[in-house]
């Protein structure tokens, strides 16, 4: 049974940075691709970045220039970089690893709140 955990959230005001660590409990190289998604009260999960194998990136337009996905292989961790906060990005944020022909793992979330 593969495992996510998350780390790092919590309430941070605007303009601040927050680091969100996401462990897998086997290796990342298993994956093909990593990512962060985010789902605030009332709307969708949507994509936040995306890690590919090839070390790729993709980032939605709203965090560009703001957030950076990253990993420790060595840790099994992958890693995103929040600086530049905004009330908008209050949400619950989740890990996400994709394989071949099989559904994508997800973590458990971790909540992130933007406020003065």
């Amino acid at each position: 049974q593969v495992q996510l955990v998350e780390s790092g959230g919590g309430l941070v005001q605007p303009g601040g940075s927050l680091r969100l660590s996401c462990a897998a409990s086997i290796s990342i190289f298993s994956f093909n691709a990593l990512g962060w998604y985010r789902q605030a009260p009332g709307k969708e999960r949507e994509m936040v970045a995306v890690l590919n194998r090839d070390s790729s990136t993709n980032y939605a337009d709203s965090v560009k220039g703001r957030f950076t996905i990253s990993r420790d292989n060595a840790k099994n961790t992958v890693y995103l970089q929040m600086n530049s906060l905004k009330p908008e990005d209050t949400a619950v944020y989740y890990c996400n690893a994709k394989v071949v022909y099989l559904p994508p793992y997800w973590g458990q979330g971790t909540q992130v709140t933007v406020s003065s």
